[in-house]
């Protein structure tokens, strides 16, 4: 064997042993990363996440969630306390994702599976930022596939595919804590409407006079009264007890002319003042409340709360006031809220709903129904044979 032979023989060698051992590298790393989790260490640090950051088609972050004290709120809703349960369930799908197989590596292909620059005005895919105590982590969560999503760590040129799925809302609104109100109907008393044109009008609860049976032994305490001498003092069990209010509603402000609408009618509907929810926040200073409606509803304790609202274009905006309930001033005072239309429709109710219909006039231009003509009887004529004989 000469010494080119044999040249090219140790390089054919060393090429199989290369070849070899970078297939036995990449069979490993495929091994290493499978079923791995996305961020290891999260688990064991979800109590010490201290700011999430959200970020889609922006140079800046489009909800930006800041935990303050033991409260967490939301940025860009000039701080409004953040929907906590929303929050816990991204973070826990963070936790438990887990890598299926490596995907693509060349940049050019991001932007397929939704992975390429969250502040690319066209990317399909959500950047999140999360801190906690031993730092910040991030990832690209792009298009979703089968139980999972097609993902990118910060700092990273390999794409992964995991599970379970990732699913991220990149609008502040959605992140707020919508609760906003929740009043038994069977606590209200009275409520006072004003709208924003015409005159002001009420509905309250029926005062009944309790009728109390008489006591027991009134026959004897009559006689023992009756003895001459005795003192006339009257039975506390005998007094008339004082007057409570009932499950009736009557109407205050009935125009002339009209009549108020039945009690099952004017009473407020629980639907309307039990769990109120609010889609979006703002500064009160930001929407106009220059020709607002208001309602002021008055518990049984005396306690009220003031509802102011206007409609700007197709949103329906409330302001709300309670004097009496410090939590809720704190979260409300200097807001404005965004509820849903039929919502606010129950709440600022026209004077008109709260009537008996009028009756339609009649119409007088309808046509009269015509009377069906009688056919006339013609006498029969005798035949020729039966003509009666002349005299």
């Amino acid at each position: 064997m000469n010494r080119r032979r044999l040249t090219v023989l140790v390089i054919a060698a060393l090429l199989v042993i290369g070849i070899a051992s970078y297939l036995s590298q990449r069979r490993n790393a495929s091994h290493d990363t499978h079923d791995a989790p996305l961020f290891p260490a999260l688990a064991g640090e979800l109590a010490s996440v201290s700011s999430l950051d959200i970020r889609k088609g922006s140079k800046t972050p489009t909800v930006s969630l800041r935990k303050k004290g033991e409260q967490w709120t939301v940025a860009q809703r000039a701080d409004y306390p953040a929907d906590v349960s929303k929050l816990r369930k991204l973070l826990l799908s963070l936790s438990d994702a887990k890598i299926i197989e490596e995907k693509t590596s060349e940049p050019a292909n991001f932007a397929v599976i939704g992975v390429d620059d969250p502040a690319s005005p066209t990317t399909l895919g959500t950047e999140i930022v999360f801190a906690v105590k031993d730092g910040s982590h991030t990832v690209i969560v792009g298009k979703p596939s089968g139980e999972g999503n097609f993902v990118r760590r910060g700092g990273e040129k390999t794409s992964y595919l995991e599970t379970p799925g990732i699913y991220i809302e990149s609008e502040p609104r959605f992140w707020i804590d919508t609760k906003l109100l929740d009043i038994p109907a069977d606590n209200i008393d009275r409520i006072d409407y004003k709208p924003v044109a015409g005159a002001p009008y009420s509905v309250h609860r029926v005062v009944a006079p309790h009728a109390a049976p008489a006591p027991a032994g009134a026959a004897a305490a009559a006689s023992a009264a009756a003895q001459p001498g005795a003192a006339t003092q009257p039975s506390a069990a005998a007094q008339p007890s004082p007057p409570e209010t009932g499950k009736d509603f009557a109407l205050e402000g009935t125009p002339p002319g009209r009549k108020p609408a039945d009690s099952p009618t004017l009473a407020p509907s629980p639907a309307v003042y039990g769990s109120l929810t609010a889609d979006d926040v703002a500064p009160a200073t930001e929407i106009d409340f220059s020709k607002p409606a208001s309602t002021i509803v008055t518990m049984k304790d005396g306690s009220t709360v003031t509802l102011t609202g206007t409609v700007v274009g197709d949103k329906h905006w409330i302001q709300v006031n309670a004097p009496k309930d410090a939590a809720l001033m704190a979260r409300t005072t200097g807001r404005a809220f965004q509820i849903a239309g039929y919502r606010y429709d129950g709440l600022f109710r026209p004077l008109d709903q709260l009537l008996v219909p009028k009756e339609a006039p009649p119409d007088t231009k309808a046509p009269k129904p015509q009377q069906p003509k009688q056919p006339q009887l013609k006498h029969p004529q005798p035949p020729p044979d039966k003509q009666p004989v002349q005299p």
